[in-house]
């Protein structure tokens, strides 16, 4: 069943792109964005991952965090990153076990999804963001996503 707004967001431990585990709830008290995307290096995750590396600045200033999960290994992970100087946390979900607990499963039946979540600071799900084509479009609603939790 895949998670909704106003779902708590399941907690999880993954390895990240320099091996350290990495759990959600090393997070608590400050909004996460939570993106799922296919495949380290690829054309369209590339266009997503560097479009929240430009906007990282204004995350971080909202005072979110943004972590990125596919089911490529840390070392694949650690080459996208430096490859592309991704300033956020890379998570290693070998077996895609998070992305089915999230519901983040396969578009089309082919390509894991590419789905974002906004967390709030108390791990409520405030938004999710679900398109396969829309790789700049995860960023915006995010952002304006936090905009609203900021203000209110």
């Amino acid at each position: 069943m895949a998670i909704k707004v106003g779902d708590t967001a399941p907690n999880f431990t993954l390895p990240s792109q320099n091996g350290s585990p990495v759990s959600l709830t090393d997070f608590r008290g400050k909004p996460v964005v939570l993106y799922f995307y296919p495949k380290d290096d690829t054309p369209g995750c590339t266009v997503e991952s560097c479009a929240f590396r430009d906007q990282y600045e204004v995350f971080k200033s909202a005072g979110a965090e943004v972590i990125g999960i596919s089911g490529d290994s840390p070392e694949s992970h650690q080459k996208f990153a430096t490859k592309y100087q991704l300033p956020f946390t890379l998570l290693s979900d070998k077996g895609n076990k998070v992305r089915k607990q999230y519901g983040a499963t396969a578009a089309f039946g082919l390509f894991p999804g590419r789905v974002t979540y906004v967390i709030d600071k108390d791990g409520v799900v405030q938004y999710v963001f679900d398109s396969m084509f829309n790789f700049k479009g995860h960023v915006e609603e995010a952002l304006k996503t936090l905009q609203g939790l900021v203000s209110s």
